[in-house]
């Protein structure tokens, strides 16, 4: 299958992109303690194997297409305490949606409905993931 490099672009920075949170909130878990951080930490565990999952998919389809998937994440901000490491991971989660429904729009364009129907999944995850943090925001 044939599509554009723009679309090949945009897969490789959403590859960076989980490699990123993947590694943040796989930190976050092991740096983060206390009472709070203790009730927090597994789910951030949990979500950063959903999140190398992703990078890993995302991958494998970049692959298929002709790409050469990147091995280095975006940036990486931990964060120094709890409400700053869940404020970054709410602003991770809410740029990955706008990214991944880019991605979306861009593949149904170009008839790749495999990239589509892989997007539309991980974008689920992502908005359950906006929500779980932004949940704890309030509870900070």
């Amino acid at each position: 299958m044939k599509v554009s490099k723009e679309l090949l672009d945009l897969l490789n920075d959403a590859i960076a992109r989980e490699l990123q949170v993947s590694i943040q909130h796989m930190w976050q878990h092991v740096l983060w303690g206390g009472v709070i951080g203790f009730a927090v930490k597994d789910e951030l565990k949990k979500i950063a194997i959903v999140e190398m999952k992703h990078a890993e998919k995302i991958a494998e389809r970049l692959y298929y297409l002709g790409g050469v998937p990147t091995t280095k994440p975006s940036p990486i901000v931990v964060g120094k305490n709890l409400k700053e490491m869940i404020a970054q991971d709410i602003k991770d989660e809410e740029n990955a949606i706008s990214m991944y429904k880019k991605i979306i729009e861009l593949a149904r364009k170009e008839g790749d409905e495999v990239t589509n129907l892989i997007f539309r999944h991980i974008l689920e995850d992502e908005e359950e993931h906006h929500d779980t943090f932004t949940t704890l925001m309030e509870e900070i």
